[in-house]
């Protein structure tokens, strides 16, 4: 009588760690460029890849000085010479791991009250603050800032900008968003 030992399923070959980084690095910009949010897509992914227990965004400030329009932003937003333009720079942050850092230019007088004082005084990622809105968002920019052959990044590594505009579900321009996503975003265990 033949003995069989246990019979194993034919495993693929495994991926290599470039290549794994390279397909999240791509499904993630393909999320973004065509979600209406980063801060719902963000939310999403971090929930999906389990960074954290709570998978709800949090903007952390970079304080320092503010970063002006420069004319084609003015021209983007439809700004009229005198309007005022705020400025906000944060860190998205799901649990412990920053996912991005975004640069926020918005015109204050096209968003309400309360959420002009949200963006002031909270950690509310703007995202969530001007959800009310419905915004849509234009992609102007996206900018690879790895190659994709290279070794898995580190949690504070670069991996991609995006600038885009956001606009009412009217389509008036309230903001203009540079993002820079980090390594973080990958998650563990890739």
């Amino acid at each position: 009588m033949a003995m069989f030992g246990s019979m194993r399923p034919v495993s693929a070959e495994p991926v290599p760690p470039a290549e794994a980084t390279a397909g999240l690095v791509a499904a993630l910009q393909a999320r973004i460029l065509s979600g209406h949010s980063a801060t719902a897509v963000l939310e999403a992914w971090c929930a999906e890849r389990g960074l954290s227990a709570d998978p709800h965004l949090v903007a952390r400030r970079i304080s320092g000085p503010d970063k002006p329009l420069d004319a084609a932003q003015r021209q983007r937003l439809g700004l009229a010479p005198d309007e005022p333009v705020r400025y906000r720079r944060v860190r998205l942050a799901c649990g412990v791991h920053v996912l991005s850092e975004a640069d926020n230019w918005y015109v204050p007088g096209r968003l309400t009250p309360a959420m002009n004082a949200a963006l002031d005084e909270t950690d509310a990622p703007f995202g969530r603050v001007v959800r009310p809105l419905e915004p849509t968002r234009r992609n102007v920019a996206l900018r690879p800032l790895r190659d994709p052959d290279a070794p898995p990044p580190g949690p504070d590594d670069p991996l991609f900008e995006i600038d885009a505009v956001l606009a009412t579900g009217a389509g008036l321009p309230f903001c203009e968003v540079a993002e820079t996503y980090l390594g973080a975003v990958l998650g563990r265990g890739l």
